[in-house]
């Protein structure tokens, strides 16, 4: 390895420790906004068009900010990157010229994007809320919040498009807890709500619908001194002729649509939910929020360093690390993932109930809920591998092929969707989900070791087994620890607390002690490259 290639060597895993703690926080602070919200709105009708008018930005939040821009900007960006880090005359212009062009053709097209929207929103609410078509009160409700938040999409967009920019340079703390600005805005909303004299859902989802919009300006200015101190504040110049710019755009669209399967599939639901009975939408939207958490401090962390440091190594033309990060990667996904899926199972119910039941959110809600983040967590594992796999081929700047592997995920959710929803309602949505994450996440593996850029190894193997043998120990000691529904419910808040508490430090504790046991070690968990 020549000198320079060993001052690139980096410790992939803190990097990942980094993005992981201070999603940590987003979704810690994410709950908490969960608790107000479940605590103002419940899960009756003006929750579930909040939530519905919410779908919308909120996809477009989670489909830029969590890794679909970034797929098809971060390859592009490090040639650039490395162009100016080698020397190379003219290096540190030509970076700046594309991230200017970039930025001028994003800003642009979102402006675009956001004046058709917010004149649009009748339409937008015909198409993705189409259950309340029949009722002008509720329909209207779903307008004026659309307006209201639609926004939030170019705020949200420009902020990814920083985050791209300072996690290519390795700086990952400052984007990773941006969106603990959102949490902070709705909670701030929902308390400026609850204050008024006669509060109401309706009331709240208004004021819900200002936070979000002000979320947007917040975080967006929140990266402005991080960009600057990276050397990477430009002016923005719109150039759709600049060749850095074109490539981004032949690689955005498929991108996008490959890194947004779940977003897909969760916002059918939401359409189709909508015909259902009134709450499906909300107990939908509440078990997703429960499964945020793993999700985001698993699979978004390892995605954001993964598609940095394998776009790195892939110019390098490292095939040999390419693929041990990748088995890195996998290894860690599956060790966090797998009981993460099993305990949202075992312990759904406690995790509802401690978090959610209480104000307008009852214990019908609260069943209903636990058996959609039942049939979500299914699905758990397979949507961290999906984040895992992709950026193997993002960065090759190959977005075709994961491209062909979600159309056929959203085929087959949308297959499930409508052959059980009218008989297992919102059960069956979720269910469609989770089969739709088995089929995404089987084709992108299936393809990175026909192509070799991973391989099964041994501690690939070891992992698994230990990881399946430790899992399947922990949920029968939860089972055997949890009380029966009955007894949970007679329970007092603080009670709750205090048991769930007990229960997620004692499985976690049998948990590892078995992976050790089984010949897992920390330094597994540890990678450079």
């Amino acid at each position: 390895m020549s000198a320079s290639e060993g001052e690139e060597t980096r410790d992939v895993a803190a990097q990942g420790g980094v993005v992981g703690g201070m999603t940590v926080l987003s979704r810690i602070s994410g709950l908490a906004r969960d608790v107000a919200l479940s605590h103002i709105l419940g899960a009756g009708v003006a929750a579930d068009v909040f939530f519905l008018a919410f779908r919308i930005p909120n996809f477009f939040r989670r489909l830029f900010a969590e890794g679909a821009f970034s797929q098809a900007f971060v390859p592009v960006l490090a040639e650039y990157r490395e162009q100016r880090e080698s020397g190379i005359p003219g290096g540190e212009a030509a970076l700046r010229a594309f991230v200017a062009a970039m930025g001028g053709n994003l800003g642009a097209a979102l402006l675009v994007t956001v004046v058709v929207g917010v004149a649009g929103a009748w339409g937008l609410v015909a198409l993705f809320m189409p259950g309340y078509f029949d009722d002008p009160a509720e329909f209207a409700l779903a307008v004026d919040l659309t307006r209201i938040m639609f926004p939030y999409i170019a705020f949200i967009s420009l902020v990814a498009f920083a985050g791209a920019l300072l996690n290519s340079a390795h700086r990952y703390a400052v984007p990773a807890f941006t969106p603990v600005l959102l949490n902070v805005a709705l909670i701030a909303a929902a308390l400026v709500a609850a204050s008024q004299a006669s509060p109401s859902p309706t009331g709240a989802a208004y004021a819900l619908a200002w936070g979000v919009l002000a979320a947007g300006v917040a975080q967006l200015l929140f990266q402005g001194p991080s960009l600057a101190v990276a050397g990477l504040l430009v002016r923005p110049k719109p150039n759709w002729r600049h060749d850095g710019a074109r490539k981004v755009g032949v690689l955005l669209l498929p991108a996008v649509v490959a890194a947004s399967a779940g977003q897909i599939n969760v916002l059918v639901s939401t359409v189709l939910a909508s015909t259902l009975e009134p709450g499906s939408v909300s107990w939908l939207f509440y078990a997703d929020r429960l499964m945020e958490l793993p999700i985001g401090v698993v699979a978004v962390a390892l995605g954001t360093v993964l598609i940095t440091n394998l776009s790195r190594l892939r110019r390098r033309g490292a095939d040999e690390q390419f693929s041990a990060m990748l088995d890195w990667g996998l290894r860690l996904g599956l060790l966090l993932g797998v009981p993460a899926a099993a305990a949202l199972v075992v312990l759904g119910l406690p995790l509802v109930t401690t978090i959610f039941q209480h104000g307008e959110f009852s214990a019908r809600d609260a069943d209903r809920t636990t058996i959609a983040l039942a049939a979500y967590a299914i699905g758990l594992v397979p949507l961290v591998l999906v984040k895992i796999a992709q950026p193997g081929y993002f960065a090759h700047q190959d977005t075709r092929t994961p491209l062909k592997y979600t159309v056929a995920s959203i085929v087959v959710n949308i297959g499930v969707s409508l052959a059980t929803f009218r008989w297992l309602g919102f059960l069956g949505l979720a269910l469609a989900n989770s089969a739709a994450a088995f089929v995404n996440a089987g084709l992108l593996l299936r393809g990175l070791f026909i192509l070799r850029r991973c391989r099964w190894t041994a501690r690939l193997g070891r992992t698994v087994f230990a990881t399946s043998a430790a899992t399947v120990a922990m949920v029968v000691a939860l089972m055997f620890a949890t009380p029966g529904r009955e007894e949970w419910l007679a329970m007092g808040l603080a009670l709750h607390i205090g048991w769930l508490g007990a229960l997620v430090v004692g499985g976690f504790v049998v948990f590892v002690l078995l992976v050790l046991s089984f010949g897992v070690r920390p330094r597994d968990l540890r990678h450079r490259a």
